[in-house]
């Protein structure tokens, strides 16, 4: 058990890295509330959008992959839970990389095939920042199927007697956090200081189970307590 608590931190830390190198890369070419300047940048830095496609495809990738080395540490605190926590993950990256071909798009339409120069600039810049919305607001869609597979991810985490309680309840008070994120995003768009206190319980919660199942793995003899309601 002590080998599949370690890939599944591997792959945990693999997905955390490049997701905040795809984010950190996304914020070289996106301005955000001047589409000129975004439309500018992702003209000149094709290479730079195409790289952050990529790098969040495969953190993508590697998310799922976490969630199966996850489910097969957890099937045996309960099976139904497990299975569960990993559709629910599966789910929210089917809805992730959908959702990136709306970069794809903006991408395309500023350095797309010949027959777009048929546009003017400035309808062309509109359309690539409406994709680029559509894409922002995909992200969160794909925060339902996150937030939520953290609710039975935590309680096997919290049950299973092989990994502390403690990681189990900062996982669903990750829950908590991108939930309150979620209706801030949809709800109050122009109040985002609202989820920067989840922000932070999201950070320590998954930084955490990634460090303990890399560096602890788990305890005991590595028999785990059944749940079975």
């Amino acid at each position: 058990m002590n080998r599949t608590a370690r890939i599944a931190g591997l792959f945990y830390l693999i997905f955390i890295s490049t997701f905040a190198l795809a984010d950190l890369l996304r914020s070289q070419f996106i301005v955000t509330g001047n589409a000129a300047a975004t439309a500018q940048n992702i003209s000149s830095n094709e290479l730079l959008v195409r790289l952050s496609f990529l790098t969040e495809l495969a953190s993508a990738l590697f998310f799922v992959l976490a969630a199966w080395a996850l489910y097969v540490l957890l099937r045996s605190v309960n099976k139904d839970l497990a299975l569960l926590f990993l559709f629910l993950n599966l789910g929210g990256v089917v809805v992730e990389c959908i959702n990136m071909l709306n970069l794809l798009a903006a991408l395309m339409l500023l350095n797309g095939a010949g027959y777009l120069t048929a546009l003017p600039i400035d309808q062309l810049q509109a359309q690539a920042q409406f994709y680029l919305d559509l894409y922002a607001n995909g992200i969160m869609i794909a925060q339902v199927f996150f937030a939520t597979w953290l609710i039975p991810l935590g309680y096997l985490v919290y049950r299973s007697g092989f990994l502390p309680r403690f990681l189990g309840i900062l996982l669903m008070l990750d829950f908590v956090g991108v939930l309150v994120w979620l209706l801030q995003f949809f709800l109050l768009p122009d109040m985002g200081m609202l989820s920067y206190p989840g922000w932070v319980v999201s950070f320590v919660a998954e930084v955490s189970l990634t460090v303990w199942l890399l560096v602890r793995g788990v305890g005991g003899k590595g028999t785990a307590s059944t749940v079975t309601g």
